[in-house]
Parts: C-alpha cells; sequence; structure tokens
C-alpha cells in the first residue's frame, strides 16, 4: 500500500519493509560485533518497539536477556512530555550492560527519563539503539548509538508506531500527508 487513511489522517509510505529490514540487520552486525563478551540486557520500549526489538533480537547471535518496559508519553499525535511507567524493570540491572531499544527518539523526554532511572541501578553501561530518530526534534544530552534512519519531524506510523492505536501492525513506515502535522 503507498497510501492509507486512519482515523482522520491520510499516510503516505516512506520506508518499505525491506529497507526496514536490511537496516535492522545492519544494526544487528554491529550490535554482534560491538557487544560480544558483555553481559547484556536489552530493554525494549513498549509498545511501540515491540516490531522492531523481535527483528532485532532474531538476528543476534550473542548471548543476552531482554526485560520489556511499558512507558507511555502520547496522547493522540503528540507527546505529553510527561513518561507513565506502566510495566517496569525487574531484572537486577548492577553492572550490566544495558541496551535501550526504542521504537523512535523525537524530543528524546522519554528516553532521558527512563535513562535516569536506570542510571539507579548502577549498571556497567548504557546505550541506545532506536530505529528511528528525529535529530531536528531532539534537545537531550545522551548520545544515540545506534540509529536505522534519521527522518524529519513528521508524524509517521507503522511498524510498531501508532496513531491512536491504529497502524502498529504496518510493515512499513508511513508519513503523514496532512498539513499542520506533526
Amino acid at each position: 500500500m503507498e497510501s492509507i487513511t486512519i482515523h482522520d489522517r491520510n499516510f503516505r509510505l516512506s520506508i518499505t519493509p525491506e529497507m526496514i529490514s536490511a537496516t535492522v540487520g545492519k544494526i544487528a552486525r554491529k550490535l554482534n560485533k560491538d557487544l560480544k563478551g558483555k553481559d547484556v540486557i536489552f530493554v525494549p520500549v513498549l509498545n511501540g518497539a515491540f516490531m522492531f526489538a523481535s527483528d532485532l533480537l532474531k538476528e543476534l547471535n550473542i548471548p543476552c536477556r531482554i526485560s520489556f518496559i511499558k512507558i507511555s508519553s502520547y496522547v493522540g499525535m503528540n507527546s505529553s512530555g510527561v513518561s507513565n511507567y506502566l510495566v517496569g524493570l525487574s531484572d537486577d540491572l548492577r553492572n550490566k550492560t544495558i541496551v535501550i531499544l526504542e521504537d523512535i527518539v523525537d524530543s528524546g523526554k522519554t528516553l532521558h527519563n527512563l535513562i535516569n532511572e536506570i542510571r539507579k541501578q548502577e549498571p556497567a553501561e548504557i546505550m541506545t539503539v532506536t530505529l528511528l530518530f528525529k535529530p531536528g526534534a531532539y534537545r537531550k544530552q545522551y548520545k544515540i548509538d545506534y540509529s536505522g534512519f534519521s527522518i524529519p519531524e513528521d508524524f509517521v506510523i507503522g511498524y510498531g508506531l501508532d496513531y491512536n492505536g491504529l497502524g502498529r501492525n504496518l510493515r512499513g513506515i508511513y508519513t503523514a500527508t496532512d498539513e499542520n502535522v506533526t
């Protein structure tokens, strides 16, 4: 599908499933090399990162654990700026390499809050991996260690990202085409 309508908004395909697959594979190869020999816990941020995490983790050949966290910060198409922890981490993170998996990093507020929470448990290091990065919107100081695609400040759905609950199941990434939609 080249274009779709979700609720009251129109979207066009901007990143194909093939592009996503190739990029996920590239990130996985880097992680396999860079994390070899480390005690790693991957922390996918739900709900949005579930597809990215699933595909990425299937490509890894290093021993690792996975501990999901669920954070809510969006209302409709806009970030509320408040991170609500709905399901938290239960693993001991002390002296571990923590790899946060995000679907998208825009302003960085959610990532900033999550890193600050994880730091309290004294991990050996914290790394960040995101499929989509909006450098024009990013306002925090934490380094994004691995990024799949840099995108403009458009509103996107698909491959785990939603608009009011719909669109997560799309295999590609779709960009809103309506005016004044970010």
